[in-house]
C-alpha cells in the first residue's frame, strides 16, 4: 500500500500540473493548426475576376502528326490568388496543363495546350474546359485549324 505523505502528494500534485498543462499546449497547438488549415482554404475558395488575354488559337494548317502547342494567357484582375483547380481537353488527342502555383492578383498564368493531329486529317476545333475560382468563370478555350493529311509516299 503506497503511503500519501507529504512528499507524495507533492509529486503527485507536480506531475498532474504537468500533464494538464502539457495537455492544454497540444490543445491550443492543433487549434492553431486547424485555423491555419481554414485560412487556407478559404483563400482557395474565395473568388476573383479573371481577363482572358487568349480564348482561341487558329493555328492555320499543319500536316498530319505535327504537334501543336500554344500557351492561353489569362490575367488575374481580382485581389485574391486565383486558382486553377482543373483543366479538361474535349479529347484525348488534346493536352492541357494548368499552372501549379495561384497566380496572384495583377499577374498573367498560362494555361498549356498541346495538340496532337496525327491521323485527325480534317478540320480541327478541340476546346480546353478550366475550373477555378474565378469569377465570371473561364470561357472554353479553342484551338482550331486544319490538319492537312500525310502524302502517300
Amino acid at each position: 500500500m503506497i503511503s500519501l505523505n507529504k512528499s507524495n502528494m507533492l509529486r503527485i500534485f507536480i506531475l498532474t500540473s504537468f500533464l494538464v498543462i502539457f495537455l492544454t499546449g497540444c490543445k491550443e497547438e492543433n487549434k492553431e493548426k486547424k485555423a491555419n488549415v481554414i485560412n487556407e482554404k478559404s483563400s482557395e475558395t474565395a473568388l476573383t475576376s479573371v481577363q482572358i488575354i487568349d480564348s482561341s488559337y487558329d493555328f492555320g494548317q499543319v500536316t498530319e502528326g505535327e504537334i501543336v502547342e500554344f500557351n492561353f494567357r489569362f490575367k488575374n484582375t481580382g485581389s485574391v490568388p486565383l486558382v486553377v483547380t482543373n483543366v479538361a481537353a474535349s479529347c484525348g488527342c488534346t493536352v492541357p496543363e494548368k499552372p501549379e502555383q495561384p497566380i496572384r492578383p495583377g499577374e498573367t498564368g498560362y494555361i498549356k495546350a498541346k495538340f496532337d493531329s496525327d491521323k485527325r486529317p480534317g478540320e480541327a476545333l478541340k476546346t480546353v474546359t478550366v475550373t477555378s475560382n474565378a469569377s465570371p468563370s473561364f470561357p472554353e478555350l479553342i484551338l482550331k485549324g486544319k490538319v492537312l493529311p500525310k502524302k502517300a509516299i
